[in-house]
């Protein structure tokens, strides 16, 4: 009897191998304009259900979006004009790299650091891999990167250019926006791009 009540406790600790990755239930994102920002409302939530750190994933959120962010009780304050669906994409990449094995499917994985490396260990199969540094597909990068001619931006300028413009960047394009001071967010329209310098006007 000793034996059978051991084994069921044993039996329920071991992850349910058959009912496949889909089981992972994560809740949709809730995004919130804020001015210039938009908020990630839960964010907190979403990082449960994936039985990892908030702050993890927030800073995921930033590379994954080319943006900045802050993170307040919970909730994800980012830089710049987004939706549901770029807060998706983002946890999508977030859970293929450092929550879903590679090889059974299953979220019953964890972090772990060994010989300097962060390691994704399965529970469920026994897979391990290393996860990779920075954040965001290079899709999804190159997405947020983008600079076109006839597209708006909400932008930090940071910069003070020799004839006295402000300085924005976003990914690998500078951006030239005449008007605006050092430590000014602004919506700007492209005018056109060359190579990767991008010539703007406060919209």
């Amino acid at each position: 009897m000793e034996y059978e009540a051991s084994l069921d406790r044993a039996l329920d600790a071991v992850p349910d191998i058959q009912s496949g990755g889909d089981r992972l239930s994560v809740p949709d994102a809730q995004a919130q304009a804020d001015g210039a920002f938009t908020r990630f409302n839960n964010l907190d939530a979403v990082a449960d259900a994936l039985a990892r750190e908030t702050d993890h994933l927030h800073r995921f959120v930033q590379r994954a979006l080319a943006t900045s962010g802050k993170l307040e009780e919970g909730v994800g304050r980012y830089n710049g004009n987004f939706d549901e669906r770029d807060f998706e994409a983002a946890v999508e990449d977030y859970t293929e790299e450092y929550v879903r094995c590679s090889e059974c499917g299953l979220p019953d994985t964890r972090l772990v650091q060994e010989d300097r490396t962060m390691m994704l260990r399965c529970d469920a199969c026994g897979a391990f891999r290393p996860v990779k540094k920075g954040g965001g597909s290079s899709s999804t990068r190159q997405q947020r990167d983008e600079v076109k001619p006839g597209e708006t931006y909400t932008v930090e300028v940071t910069d003070t250019g020799r004839k006295g413009d402000g300085v924005a960047h976003r990914g690998d394009y500078t951006i030239f926006v005449p008007g605006a001071s050092e430590g000014d967010v602004v919506e700007v329209y492209i005018e056109n791009t060359s190579g990767n310098l991008a010539f703007s006007r406060i919209a």
